[in-house]
């Protein structure tokens, strides 16, 4: 049980870092080759499209549930090794989720808000969206999730689950 909860949470952390980079290096630069108006109403279709339960379940939430769930196993001292890097990838999880959020869903939503556009308020909602500050901050999340997910996955060593 204690080797399929890190496996699972390694799986779901790299899931949620996956989404992360996804925008980093795809959606944000093609999305910021766009005009306006397509800016806006592509960005708001993929951020209702990505509010679903599977994403909610299968990363964003499952993350740092299975990732928590898997810390008491490691409580004896024999096994404090693999709790130290589990600890460290739920930190990370945390954190990420602070930073979504405090400043991605924020921004998420002021862009909902403003509904069908037209070009003149769309290049208002945009400008008003800042998409410099989202995809630096989407950056940080990129960083401490990828670095929650080599976290578990050096657990999972520690812990014979991968050797």
């Amino acid at each position: 049980m204690p080797t399929l909860l890190l496996l699972l949470a390694a799986l779901t952390t790299g899931l949620v870092a996956g989404v992360y980079l996804f925008y980093a290096h795809t959606v944000m630069p093609g999305l910021g080759r766009s005009g306006d108006q397509t800016f806006v109403a592509g960005f708001q279709a993929l951020d209702r499209a990505i509010l679903n339960p599977w994403f909610m379940v299968t990363a964003f939430l499952g993350a740092p549930i299975l990732t928590a769930a898997a810390a008491p196993f490691y409580l004896s001292d024999p096994a404090r090794g693999v709790l130290v890097w589990v600890l460290v990838a739920l930190a990370l999880d945390l954190v990420t989720i602070g930073i979504t959020v405090g400043v991605n869903v924020p921004a998420n939503d002021r862009l909902k808000a403003v509904g069908d556009v037209t070009d003149v308020e769309a290049t208002t909602a945009r400008a008003e969206f800042d998409e410099r500050r989202w995809a630096r901050w989407n950056l940080v999340r990129v960083g401490l999730s990828v670095g929650g997910f080599g976290a578990l996955l050096w657990s999972l060593v520690l812990a014979g689950g991968l050797g």
